[in-house]
This record gives structure tokens, C-alpha cells and sequence, in this order.
């Protein structure tokens, strides 16, 4: 079977135009493959569900007979103590639940200290 001349260099800028395409693509284009996209739809739903049990924390915290004690020594202590000292306190343990979830007592402390 005889092809035509141009079909080598036509098969060719084909597959240098397809290369091209997706380097462009991954780079410039936004294109995400799959575990990229289900890593970030992961990241998002963690995100919310930790904007949704952030209040309960907060909640939990002005129902705890110590909280004023308990944020002036979050207040004094280092930066990298006070969420331990958050989930210490029982504040981001959640209905239910039987730890304390760090996620969820950063973002608690952060509303706190908007509060106090």
C-alpha cells in the first residue's frame, strides 16, 4: 500500500500539534487531570464541612464556665500552642465524636479571637 507524499508531514504536525496542545493546556489552560480535580473537590468539601463545625465549636466555648480564663491564657500562650489548648479544652471535640479535630479548632480559634 503506497501513501500519499504528504501524508508523513500532515501525521506529523498532527502529533506535534496534539503535544502542543496539551502542554498548553496543563499549563496555561486550566485543564486539571482527574486526581488533580478529585483532590481539589476533596480539599473543598473538608473546607466546608470545617466552615460548618467551626460555630459549634464557638458555641461550645461560650457554654464552658472557664472561657474567659481559658482565652486569656490562649491569648498568652505561643501561636503554635493555642489550638492544642482549643481542642484541650473540649471546645472542637464535636457531638458525637471522640477526639478533637485540629482542623476544625484553627478555624474556631480564629472566630474566637475576633470575638475576645
Amino acid at each position: 500500500m503506497k501513501f500519499p507524499e504528504w501524508t508523513k508531514p500532515a501525521l506529523l504536525g498532527a502529533a506535534a500539534g496534539a503535544i502542543a496542545l496539551a502542554i498548553v493546556g496543563f499549563s496555561w489552560g486550566g485543564w486539571k487531570t482527574g486526581g488533580a480535580a478529585e483532590q481539589m473537590a476533596s480539599n473543598m468539601a473538608r473546607n466546608e464541612v470545617i466552615a460548618a463545625l467551626a460555630p459549634i465549636c464557638v458555641e461550645q466555648s461560650k457554654e464552658d464556665p472557664q472561657v474567659t480564663q481559658t482565652m486569656m491564657l490562649i491569648k498568652e500562650a505561643n501561636s503554635y500552642k493555642r489550638r492544642e489548648m482549643v481542642m484541650e479544652a473540649g471546645w472542637a471535640t464535636m457531638p458525637g465524636a471522640s477526639e478533637a479535630d485540629r482542623f476544625v479548632a484553627t478555624a474556631c480559634l480564629e472566630r474566637l479571637q475576633e470575638n475576645f
